[in-house]
């Protein structure tokens, strides 16, 4: 899994700088220190993001496990349980 660091280093790559407004008011760059709290905060997200779907990924693999050591399919654990 990627470190935050690693996550940081490639946001600041993608996006060098952060702007808000729009078209008729026009743009303002972020601040240095609100542009490092925004790519921290985005960084958090997708290592949430990350932890969740390795924790999918885990919980897919035992089930396929457990359902292999039973000798049954998906289908047939269902009609167990339902």
């Amino acid at each position: 899994m990627k470190t935050k660091s690693q996550i940081i280093g490639e946001l600041k790559t993608e996006y060098p700088t952060i702007r808000l407004g729009d078209d008729d008011a026009g743009y303002t760059d972020l601040s240095s220190a609100e542009y490092d709290a925004t790519i921290s905060l985005w960084a958090d997200n997708t290592l949430a993001q990350l932890a969740d779907e390795a924790a999918a990924d885990a919980a897919a693999t035992q089930k396929a496990a457990l359902l292999a050591r039973l000798g049954i399919t998906a289908d047939e654990a269902k009609l167990l349980i339902g």
